[in-house]
């Protein structure tokens, strides 16, 4: 298992390294503001322990040339993503490249037993094929609530079985490495931030619309969790008064109405009702209906599903104008599954949302689809625990 940092600046010196890469000692010293015999006392230690490596030399700044260094090439860090339907697992090096990926579709209400013998058979598979031979730590994210100190699931609701399951305590003792837990979507907010779409903007929201609805909100570059973990559970604000029953007790919530499930159902009635051939046929041909076939018969031209995506994204957009009247974000970045209904959906919730904010909130308010797809959630996961492990022991 990896040593942690000593102190402070060694914690910065890996995070600096981890967010930019190989560096030189120079370039180091001017980031973290330090000077250079202490940097260089500091970036020795970490050589010792072997959380770092020499990299060569830099290229000449005039004088004598510096030394690079990066991060150790043979650590390890496992991101997993447990989605309602499916599972993502993936092997990173210190500097959050994904080495390896593996998908894998997963019931979530399967409950946590079954979920991680999936996960560590994947992750098994991953080591097998000689990605890592260890992990020095494991990110995980859960589609619900989590109590975040003790990295715990909390009452989720689309989770039978998974209330208070101790998932980062069960999975450190089966991995044997540090394990730290949050929700899915905060993790997906955080995986654009590192190396996708929120790259340089330390306030925003990230939306993801999924099997249900939630979001990660960011504050000054980091993760607003809230007093019990369920910051961003925007799913469940009322989108329709006296609307449909949703599965949390009350009626008219977003979720209810725009998530893939609720699409899924819409489109179904939708045939029932003699509105759509294109959905009609693909109904037939697979058996069931899913929120990706509503985007396929969008992409066909089908005017019913257009108008079911377009329905959907004023119903997100009315409930992201609050929020954007309330949070004042730099950005508002749409993931998650129903991505795939693409520039339709982005389309109706950026002009709810520009129509019902006030201006000076909406003047320069980008709202764009997130650029990491699949493997953000698992980018998250180890951002996630890189942070734990490059902190001061």
């Amino acid at each position: 298992m990896t040593e942690r940092p000593a102190n402070a600046h060694q914690a910065q010196l890996l995070r600096l390294l981890r967010d930019g890469g190989p560096n030189s000692r120079a370039r180091l010293g001017d980031q973290a503001d330090l000077s250079r015999s202490k940097l260089a006392v500091e970036v020795d230690r970490l050589l010792e322990t072997g959380l770092v490596a020499a990299d060569g030399l830099a290229a000449s700044r005039g004088g004598r040339r510096s030394h690079n260094v990066r991060l150790n090439p043979r650590l390890r860090f496992l991101g997993v993503d447990i989605g309602a339907t499916s599972v993502d697992v993936a092997v990173t090096n210190a500097e959050l490249d994904v080495l390896g990926h593996l998908n894998h579709p997963m019931d979530v209400r399967e409950g946590p037993v079954a979920v991680f013998e999936q996960v560590l058979s994947m992750a098994g598979k991953l080591k097998a094929a000689g990605l890592a031979e260890e992990f020095d730590g494991a990110g995980i994210g859960v589609p619900g609530p989590v109590r975040f100190p003790e990295g715990v699931p909390v009452s989720p609701p689309i989770m039978p079985g998974w209330d208070g399951f101790p998932v980062r305590e069960v999975l450190s003792q089966e991995l044997g490495c540090p394990v730290m837990v949050d929700n899915d979507v905060n993790l997906m907010a955080m995986g654009e931030q590192h190396a996708g779409v929120a790259r340089s903007v330390s306030d925003f929201l990230f939306v993801k619309i999924g099997t249900g609805i939630g979001c990660g909100v960011v504050v000054g570059g980091e993760v607003h969790r809230g007093v019990t973990g369920s910051a961003g559970d925007i799913g469940h604000i009322q989108a329709v008064p006296d609307g449909r029953p949703c599965a949390c007790g009350n009626r008219g919530c977003l979720e209810a109405h725009f998530s893939g499930a609720a699409l899924a159902r819409d489109a179904l009635e939708a045939v029932e009702r003699g509105r759509s051939a294109e959905l009609a046929s693909r109904l037939e041909t697979n058996g069931t209906l899913t929120g990706a076939d509503v985007a396929a018969a969008a992409a066909a031209g089908d005017a019913t599903a257009l108008g079911l995506i377009r329905e959907g994204g004023t119903r997100t957009g009315q409930v992201l104008a609050g929020l954007v009247s309330f949070f004042n974000p730099g950005l508002v970045v749409i993931g998650g599954e129903v991505t795939g209904l693409g520039h339709t959906l982005l389309a109706a919730i950026r002009t709810q949302v520009y129509r019902q904010s006030p201006p000076l909130a909406t003047g320069n308010l980008p709202i764009v689809l997130g650029e990491l797809g699949p493997t953000a959630g698992v980018i998250g996961a180890v951002r996630l625990i890189t942070d734990h492990v490059f902190q001061p022991a």
